[in-house]
């Protein structure tokens, strides 16, 4: 890649400091003299640079220029992820500037470049955006062994102009000896594939899936030099993964160059064995699913019509064990309680699966990157994620398979207590219920807890080690008792053939689960953008309606505290500071006046989007379109911030007036 002419000097300059400051040159002047005295014949005239670079290299010149030199990598963001592990090499998302990072010399790194795309052919009629100009964007996300990557966007184009280096470390965790280098056969027994996501953002910042791919880079190890070239044929998602939605060009590269390649031969064979041990290891688990599912139906025949969910198709169309989406996961220091990661779950946006045409609601369970990198996704996605949360956190969680009123099936997140209470955990809303079932033998008269949650059957429960199918006389949720280890209302599978294939590392065809990433929002900023951008549409709309506006800042300030009381009320289901601000608001607000106030929630940023669903209520509509004598309007925004860059807005709007 050329640089411009300014940027060259620049760099030059950098060098020459770099080397001064080491004093090279004095060093490399005294080995000059010291090797003419030394080694040059008398018939000699001259030495020949391949002499000189040779003298260099043994009296480690070389080797002290190239530690103290550090590698640069241009317009990739390595994501934080909550691992202890650093970073290896990052920019800030808004920055062109280039960052540095240390080279690790005892580490094996493999390079990953994406130098352009083609053949995206639902974009071959998009224009060239104007400078400045919005649109949409692709964006490349990554993971590879905890780490995690997301390149520049780039706009929307059938050839989308990629061009990113990603740095990624192969390393030895779980294989013993961490200190030394991973040479090629140790790298040869590393199967976790390279996870590539494409994401398009459009101008109103809503996400779409494009594809989700897993690069297989162990082919690297059997090419000349450790490079090797590869095209990439990205395939659509849910209805569409047989359909091609682009090419990537990629480039492999290892570093340190290898010292020793292995044949392809080789390389072939290693992958042949282990898809063939994936492929008996997953038909022996159909087999036995099947055998399970006969057995099953021949408690009841009525079972035939429970949601008991085995396997679930992924965003590619793959049918995989349901156990396989739940592993525990430690979000580090991103989060610190299991009601926080429920709220964090959430606040990630809710979408169903896209499908074309009428007929239902199509099924899409998302591998969790998928998931993170679009931030949002259908219901069990949800329920996946804050399973393998609340797992993380030491408690006997498991997802439940079930439907909602009027049968819409549903899913959602049980805890069982070592006291034996059972907790509801409602992963879309954040809802936490007690269940305490109805027993349908008692009496007429005799008292009944009423249920305050909304599911109404339940089919199955599991996790990443346990599958349950109810087989109970009813699958109403009302009525289950919840004795996971009474196998007369609750058939288990067998651990061992559920760890067979959902275990980490049991087959090679399971994604490796991603860490999370720390947001990248600025709260503050966000919160001030916002509310600018909303004082604007407030004073437009009054200004159609022939009304003027006054802005009290005051009275927006005193509004922070219940902002900020309704999101703690939110994560921990405790109200508090509600008396300091209603105090403050009666001292505010003069006598002979009038104090409305009408706050509001959302989980995305967009303030125009908000703004119009705001005026949907008449309470709100009637504060903005407030009339009167000495009308004082105040709005504030409070945003809060979770790990994958997700959020929750909370907006008040109020206002003042004389009686």
């Amino acid at each position: 890649m050329s640089l411009p002419p300014e940027k060259a000097s620049e760099l030059k300059q950098l060098i020459h400091q770099q080397l001064s400051k080491m004093d090279v040159h004095g060093r490399i002047r005294e080995i000059l003299a010291e090797t003419i005295r030394e080694e040059l014949a008398p018939d000699q005239q001259q030495l020949s640079t391949e002499d000189l670079i040779k003298a260099l290299k043994r009296r480690g010149i070389i080797d002290d220029v190239m530690k103290e030199l550090n590698f640069v990598t241009d317009n990739v963001d390595q994501e934080l992820p909550s691992s202890p592990k650093q970073p290896v090499c990052f920019t800030d998302r808004q920055s062109t500037l280039l960052k540095k990072t240390n080279i690790d010399p005892t580490r094996r790194y493999l390079y990953l470049q994406v130098l352009g795309g083609k053949a995206f052919l639902e974009h071959l009629q998009e224009p060239e955006p104007l400078p400045g100009q919005a649109c949409s964007t692709f964006t490349l996300c990554l993971h590879f062994r905890n780490q995690r990557f997301r390149s520049k966007p780039v706009p929307c184009a059938c050839e989308p102009d990629f061009h990113d280096g990603f740095l990624l470390e192969v390393h030895r965790e779980n294989l013993g000896d961490g200190t030394r280098m991973a040479d090629s056969t140790t790298m040869l027994s590393i199967s976790d594939p390279v996870h590539m996501v494409l994401i398009k953002t459009d101008i109103f910042a809503e996400t779409t899936l494009v594809a989700s791919y897993f690069l297989e880079w162990r082919s690297v190890l059997g090419s000349e030099n450790g490079v090797t070239n590869l095209t990439v044929e990205l395939m659509g998602v849910g209805t569409e993964s047989k359909v091609s939605v682009g090419i990537l060009n990629i480039k492999l590269e290892m570093y340190p160059p290898l010292n020793q390649t292995l044949s392809q031969e080789v390389v072939n064979t290693q992958l042949a064995l282990e898809r063939q041990k994936t492929a008996e290891k997953e038909r022996l688990f159909l087999v036995y699913a099947k055998q399970w599912w006969r057995e099953y139906l021949q408690i009841r025949p009525s079972h035939n019509s429970r949601l008991v969910k085995i396997f679930a198709q992924d965003e590619n169309g793959i049918n995989r064990p349901v156990c396989s989406y739940v592993k525990p996961l430690r979000a580090g220091r991103l989060l610190d309680t299991p009601r926080q990661a429920a709220r964090f779950v959430n606040v990630l946006g809710y979408e169903r699966a896209p499908v074309i045409g009428g007929g239902g609601k199509q099924e899409q369970w998302c591998t969790l990157l998928a998931f993170l990198c679009r931030n949002k996704g259908d219901c069990e996605d949800h329920a996946n994620l804050l399973c393998s949360l609340l797992l993380g956190y030491g408690l006997e969680a498991f997802v439940c398979v079930g439907t909602k009123a009027k049968g819409v099936p549903h899913a959602w997140v049980m805890t069982c207590g070592t006291d034996g209470t059972v907790t509801f955990w409602d992963s879309l809303t954040g809802h936490r219920y007690l269940h305490k079932p109805i027993n349908p033998d008692e009496p007429p008269a005799a008292e009944q807890p009423k249920p305050l949650y909304p599911y109404r059957t339940i089919g199955c429960v599991f996790n990443h080690q346990t599958f349950l199918g109810n087989c109970q006389p009813s699958d109403s949720v009302e009525t289950c008792v919840f004795d996971l280890n009474d196998e007369s209302k609750w058939k288990p599978m067998n651990e061992e053939a559920v760890k067979s294939v959902c275990a980490p590392g049991a087959t090679t065809s399971l994604p490796p689960f991603p860490p999370l990433c720390a947001s990248t929002i600025d709260a503050s900023v966000t919160s001030n953008e916002i509310e600018m951008q909303l004082r604007l549409l407030v004073s437009e709309h009054r200004k159609d309606l022939g009304l003027t506006t006054v802005w009290e800042d005051q009275l927006s300030y005193l509004l922070s505290p219940a902002l900020a009381s309704y999101e703690f009320e939110r994560t921990t289901s405790i109200s508090a500071g509600n008396e300091e601000f209603q105090d403050a608001i009666r001292r505010a607000v003069p006598d002979g006046h009038t104090f409305k106030g009408f706050p509001i929630h959302f989980v995305y940023r967009n303030a125009r989007r908000a703004f119009a669903t705001c005026l949907r209520s008449p309470f709100c509509e009637e504060i903005i379109c407030c009339r009167g004598d000495q009308v004082r309007l105040a709005v504030r925004v409070r945003v809060f911030t979770y790990p994958e860059s997700a959020c929750a807005v909370w907006i008040m709007f109020a206002c003042e007036c004389a009686s």
